[in-house]
């Protein structure tokens, strides 16, 4: 039997759900990054990177975390680390726990350039991702991604809501 007959296709439904998929991974970034570079001055990685710090304890992490919680290697990390550093929104640190290791850590002025962005961010997430749905359609969309999120992220590295950590 030859290997293209093994194959399980996409009927139509599983092929509209996937390219839709696609379609926004690939175009919500852009939506998101113009929105946040025009009011804030940000790209939104920088953004993920500055948020992520800001929900850690004392506002730092170790870079490789970092680079885990905000899915970059760490030579991009570095990059983007080494400009918020030089704007003086983000100060990197010998580990005091490890002096091979990096941190990084969340300035005052970094804090103040988040807490300004962040409703206007807010803002974007919301007109374009969660006031087309329906509360159950938010539940739903939760949910599947969770479950792919099982799948693609083994180690659950990708970030979640601090306030569904603190219950636990």
């Amino acid at each position: 039997m030859a290997e293209e007959d093994q194959v399980q296709w996409l009927d139509r439904d599983e092929m509209t759900a996937w390219l839709r998929l696609i379609a926004v991974a690939e175009r919500l970034p852009g939506v998101l990054d113009t929105q946040l570079r025009r009011d804030s001055g940000l790209t939104h990685y920088e953004y993920q990177v500055l948020a992520m710090l800001s929900a850690a304890p004392e506002r730092t992490l170790r870079m490789t975390q970092l680079g885990r919680e905000t899915n970059a290697t760490l030579p991009r990390l570095s990059h983007v680390v080494r400009r918020l550093e030089e704007r003086g929104l983000v100060r990197r640190l010998v580990a005091p726990d490890d002096k091979r290791a990096t941190d990084a850590s969340l300035t005052d002025a970094g804090w103040d350039v988040l807490v300004e962005a962040a409703p206007g961010h807010v803002g974007t997430v919301r007109e374009h991702v969660l006031d087309p749905l329906t509360p159950g359609q938010v539940s739903a969309l939760s949910d599947a991604l969770g479950a792919i999120l099982t799948r693609i992220d083994p180690l659950g590295d990708a970030p979640r809501d601090q306030r569904d950590l603190d219950k636990s």
